[in-house]
C-alpha cells in the first residue's frame, strides 16, 4: 500500500518540482539570455535527484529480506515456497480451504470390513490397476489373482466416481461411491451404508452385471455384491492445527469429493467449527454452487470445476481464500485461489 501511494504521489510532484525548477532557474542571472531548451538542460537533473530520494527503494529491500527470511525458515519445515510474495498472501487469508482425504487425513487408508451381499466376491483390482490409495487399500486387503482376463477396463475417475472392467466370460464389475454405481439401492443396503458413513468411513459398492461395457460407462442390470469399509486415518497435527486456525480468525471449509456425510464426521473430530453444516454438489449446476458458498462449511461430491466455482464464490464476498490440494482433480480451484498450497 505504502509503495503504491508513493508511486502514485511521485507522478504529480515531478510534475510541479519540474515547474518549480524550471521557473527558478529561468530567473537567475546565469540563464538571463538562455534559450528554453538550456534551461530545461538544468531543470531536468535537479528534478530527478529530488524524485530519486522520493522512490521507496529501502522498503523493497526490506521486504525482499523479510519475505527471503520467511521461506527459509519454512524450509526448515520441509515446506518449498514457489513465489515469495505468497507468503504475504498466506498470511492475508481468512479462509481456508482443505480437502479430506489426505490432507485432514494421512491418506493412508485400510479396509475394515467387508459386507458381502452375495455368496461369491470375484477380483476387480488386479485387472484396473489403479494406483490411489483406495487401490492401494484393496490391495493390501484381497488375495489379488490374475486368472480372470479383461476386456475393457474403465479406470477411476473423479467425475463419476467409480470404476469398471469387463472380463471375458464373466460379465462386468463396477466399484465405487454406492449412489454412482447403482442409484436404486434397496433399503437395507442403504441403511448399512448410512450406518457406516455416520462412522466416519468411507463405503465403497461392487456391482456385477453379466453384460459388458460398450461405451466409457457401466452397463445396465447392475447388481450389488459387496459393501467395502474403508477408514481414514486423521493426521496427528491437523486437530492442533485447525485449532490454531480458529483462534487467529480463519474460517475452514471442507471441499472434498467424498460423500458429506463421511466428510463432516472427519471435520468433526479434527475439530472444524460448524462441520454439521454439510451439503451434497451432485447434480447443482455452477450458480447453485456460487450461491451457497458461504452458507456451509463441509461440501461433498465436490467436482474438479465445482472447487473451482466455491473459491470463486468466496472471493467474490471479499475472502482471502487459500486452497490445499493433493491431486490433480484440485488444480483448478488451486489456480483460482489467493494462495494455493499443495500436500506431499
Amino acid at each position: 500500500t505504502i509503495i503504491k501511494t508513493v508511486g502514485l504521489l511521485i507522478i504529480p510532484v515531478s510534475a510541479l518540482m519540474g515547474i518549480v525548477n524550471y521557473a527558478v532557474i529561468s530567473k537567475t542571472a546565469e540563464m538571463a539570455n538562455a534559450t528554453k531548451f538550456e534551461i530545461l538542460q538544468k531543470a531536468v537533473p535537479q528534478t530527478v535527484s529530488v524524485v530519486i530520494g522520493m522512490i521507496p527503494s529501502g522498503m523493497f529491500l526490506l521486504t525482499s529480506m523479510a519475505l527471503a527470511v520467511g521461506v527459509i525458515r519454512l524450509s526448515k519445515k520441509h515446506t518449498l515456497v514457489q513465489d515469495m510474495y505468497s507468503l504475504e498472501m498466506l498470511a492475508r487469508i481468512d479462509v481456508l480451504c482443505l480437502d479430506k482425504t489426505g490432507t485432514i487425513t494421512d491418506g493412508h487408508m485400510n479396509v475394515s470390513s467387508v459386507v458381502q451381499l452375495t455368496p461369491t466376491i470375484m477380483p476387480l483390482r488386479d485387472a484396473l490397476r489403479d494406483n490411489n490409495m483406495t487401490s492401494i487399500a484393496l490391495n493390501e486387503y484381497f488375495d489379488l489373482s490374475s486368472a480372470m482376463s479383461p476386456k475393457k477396463t474403465l479406470p477411476f475417475s473423479s467425475d463419476r466416481k467409480y470404476s469398471a472392467v469387463s472380463f471375458i466370460d464373466y460379465g462386468t464389475f463396477v466399484l465405487g461411491a454406492p449412489d454412482f454405481v447403482m442409484k436404486n439401492l434397496p433399503n437395507k443396503i442403504r441403511i448399512i451404508i448410512q450406518q457406516n458413513m455416520m462412522l466416519g468411513a468411507r463405503v465403497l459398492l461392487l456391482a456385477h452385471s453379466p453384460l459388458e461395457m460398450t461405451s466409457d460407462k457401466a452397463p445396465a442390470n447392475l447388481k450389488p455384491m459387496a459393501l467395502i469399509i474403508l477408514n481414514d486415518n486423521i493426521r496427528a497435527d491437523a486437530i492442533k492445527t485447525i485449532k490454531w486456525f480458529k483462534d487467529n480468525g480463519v474460517m475452514i471449509k471442507i471441499i472434498s469429493g467424498d460423500d458429506p456425510i463421511t466428510v463432516s464426521e472427519i471435520a468433526k473430530r479434527a475439530g472444524v467449527e460448524h462441520s454439521e453444516a454439510f451439503i451434497n454438489l451432485d447434480g447443482l449446476n455452477n450458480k447453485e454452487v456460487f450461491e451457497i458458498a458461504t452458507k456451509y462449511t463441509v461440501f461433498g461430491r465436490v467436482t474438479p470445476e465445482q472447487k473451482a466455482v466455491l473459491v470463486k464464490a468466496l472471493k467474490a464476498q471479499g475472502h482471502t481464500v487459500a486452497m490445499t490440494g493433493d491431486g490433480v482433480n484440485d488444480i483448478l480451484a488451486m489456480k483460482e485461489s489467493d494462495c494455493s498450497i499443495t500436500v506431499a
